[in-house]
């Protein structure tokens, strides 16, 4: 059984092993590189950026050095899905489309047997090589992480536990619609089709409310910043405005007017809103939600797979196909 899943998939897993081991050493040389710049490693300048001379300095070469690559980066959420797909696209829709289903349910293996097997093996060659991919692309992000945090959407969606469930979501999606659909090609690009929807929805409506955010305000100083962020560096800021005086958050009308009225009485714009009892307001997930948020996402992404996967075992077990 494991010799002819290996004869029929062999192509996929070793394209897909092919790509991740080159990716993987090509992350591997920019990132020892990347974390040269710290000599005393990146978690020691975490949040140091503008405090700390040496950090700032070292900041500054990273983003001018590989800033390019952090933002090809952003895009390689989709590897995970294309691993998914690609292995779970031709399980079943292969058998189909060639006919070699009528033969294999009937020899000595049970067709329920022989799926379960499928399923796991090639489950697993998903759930291993989208954890090689994870743990070296979060090992090369450190330096940038320990600068913007890992909640922004190119870190969250390249780090932790979601990129193993965004695979299996993908190969149970794949497994299913090469089920009906009969046809590989098809079925990966209802896989992509799918991901892609599923985490737009997830990403803009579900992860912000996976907990409630917290609101922090503080009153603007006379000499700093007037748009610096009022949560940490690391957190997930939702929202930042300003309040006046009894908290009621401003308009950007409400602001503009203000600042032309500080244009016109000659006065600095920090003094001016101080005076007001204008105060600067922000709503963010702490950084220490980072795992919290990771493990429902995948959660929710496993559970839907799982879902998946047991329409294919009802489909085979009825005979359905």
């Amino acid at each position: 059984m494991a010799w002819l899943i290996w004869r029929q998939h062999r192509t996929e897993v070793c394209v897909l092993g092919l790509l991740v081991g080159l990716f993987g050493i090509a992350l591997l040389v920019l990132g020892t590189q990347a974390h040269d710049l710290f000599p005393g490693g990146p978690a020691r300048c975490a949040g140091a950026a503008g405090a700390d001379e040496a950090c700032t300095a070292s900041f500054r070469r990273l983003d001018e050095q590989y800033g390019f690559v952090e933002n090809l980066l952003a895009a390689f959420y989709l590897v995970p899905v294309v691993i998914g797909a690609f292995l779970g696209a031709p399980l079943l829709a292969r058998e189909l489309e060639d006919g070699t289903w009528q033969l294999a349910w009937t020899q000595a293996v049970p067709r329920m047997r022989w799926l379960a097997v499928k399923l796991a093996a090639l489950a697993g060659v998903t759930v291993a090589l989208t954890g090689i991919f994870t743990a070296v692309l979060t090992w090369f992000r450190q330096p940038f992480d320990a600068w913007e945090g890992r909640f922004q959407y190119d870190a969250f969606d390249l780090e932790g536990l979601v990129p193993v469930a965004y695979a299996l979501f993908a190969f149970g999606v794949a497994t299913a619609a090469g089920a009906i659909l009969r046809r590989s090609l098809p079925a990966f690009g209802v896989a992509f089709g799918a991901f892609l929807a599923a985490r737009m929805l997830v990403a803009l409506l579900a992860r912000p409310a996976y907990a409630t955010p917290l609101t922090t305000t503080e009153p603007i100083s006379v000499g700093g910043a007037k748009d610096r962020s009022v949560a940490g560096f690391a957190d997930w800021t939702i929202e930042h405005g300003y309040a006046d005086a009894t908290g009621r958050r401003l308009s950007a009308t409400e602001y503009y007017d203000l600042e032309d009225a500080a244009d016109r009485a000659g006065t600095n714009l920090n003094q001016f809103l101080h005076a007001r009892g204008i105060q600067q307001f922000g709503v963010y997930h702490p950084a220490d939600r980072f795992w919290t948020f990771q493990f429902i996402e995948a959660a929710l992404f496993v559970a839907v797979a799982a879902v998946l996967i047991g329409v294919v075992v009802w489909r085979v077990r009825r005979r359905l196909i």
